[in-house]
């Protein structure tokens, strides 16, 4: 909860130093005829825009769950994740596309503008990122995640601009600043594919990446009354927030105490393998069905019998 409010807290302090120096290089970048700029001041847009819906997934995350919706409102950070990312790469794109056709017709650049707009753009970005870094989940929430490159990339974006003017101011190459602009455009689009990637395997409901499913069913295996597993799943359902449901194959006379304590020993077990939310179904070994993930010895079951489900 305390690094829930701390991430909310550094994207609104961030949501409105981007807003602000985004409207002076806006204006900057037209004044200067820049596209290296313009890009620049395009991607802050993004970023203003993202942080705002990154704050409001925040928001709707701690909504309380529901009979319509059974998680709560959780996954939204999830979905601002994925519209960052997608952001990102439709804004890199647009930057492909407009660098191309100055490449064909370089305009005048007013390079003493644009270097010191740029250049207190980069001094606001560093600002921010390591504001973010010091004080928010950027490394496993993938709405700070997206929110946090969203940063960087505009960090490359005005350390490109300082390249272009430079190289425009001393050697009069025009062609500096949609080259400048094409560079920063590919670190976007690497950064926009991997948090769109992320955030789809998490909507796809796949394994977590730091989870090995092996390990997971020696978790489970490892107590004497498992006969074995199957059926096992593994989601996440927010940054942070790891489900895991599966069937539990145990013998045909254990007891309701017995396997009350043997579901709370794996339940416990599993939360310390950053697991925070079980659904675990014992079966006796003679009604078991399912392809087992793990068949003890002295289990009496076909592990290549049953079905998936």
């Amino acid at each position: 909860m305390m690094e829930q409010k701390n991430n909310k807290k550094i994207l609104f302090i961030s949501f409105l130093i981007i807003t602000l120096y985004m409207a002076v290089e806006m204006v900057g970048g037209f004044w200067t005829n820049s596209l290296a700029l313009l890009s620049d001041a395009g991607h802050m847009l993004s970023d203003s825009i993202s942080l705002a819906i990154a704050l409001i997934a925040f928001k709707l995350a701690e909504k309380a769950s529901n009979y319509g919706k059974t998680y709560g409102y959780k996954r939204f950070e999830i979905l601002a994740a994925v519209l960052n990312g997608v952001t990102l790469i439709l804004i890199a794109l647009f930057i492909f596309y407009e660098a191309v056709q100055r490449f064909a017709n370089p305009p005048e650049v007013a390079t003493t503008g644009m270097l010191i707009i740029s250049t207190i753009g980069l001094i606001v970005n560093i600002i921010v990122a390591f504001i973010m870094l010091r004080g928010a989940d950027t490394k496993d929430n993938l709405n700070m995640r997206g929110a946090y490159l969203h940063v960087i990339s505009d960090m490359l974006g005005s350390i490109g601009a300082i390249i272009a003017g430079l190289l425009i101011l001393f050697f009069g190459w025009g062609w500096a600043d949609p080259a400048a602009s094409i560079v920063v455009a590919m670190l976007v689009l690497r950064s926009g594919f991997k948090v769109t990637s992320a955030s789809l395997h998490v909507l796809m409901e796949g394994t977590p990446k730091d989870m090995a499913v092996d390990q997971i069913v020696d978790i489970i295996s490892e107590n004497s009354e498992v006969q074995g597993v199957h059926d096992l799943h593994i989601w996440t359902i927010t940054s942070g927030f790891n489900a895991l449901s599966c069937h539990i194959v145990v013998e045909d006379t254990m007891t309701i105490a017995d396997s009350t304590l043997l579901l709370k020993k794996i339940e416990h077990d599993l939360s310390h393998a950053n697991i925070h939310h079980t659904t675990l179904q014992l079966e006796a070994a003679s009604q078991s069905h399912g392809n087992l993930l793990f068949c003890t010895k002295r289990a009496e079951v076909d592990p290549h019998a049953g079905h998936n489900h």
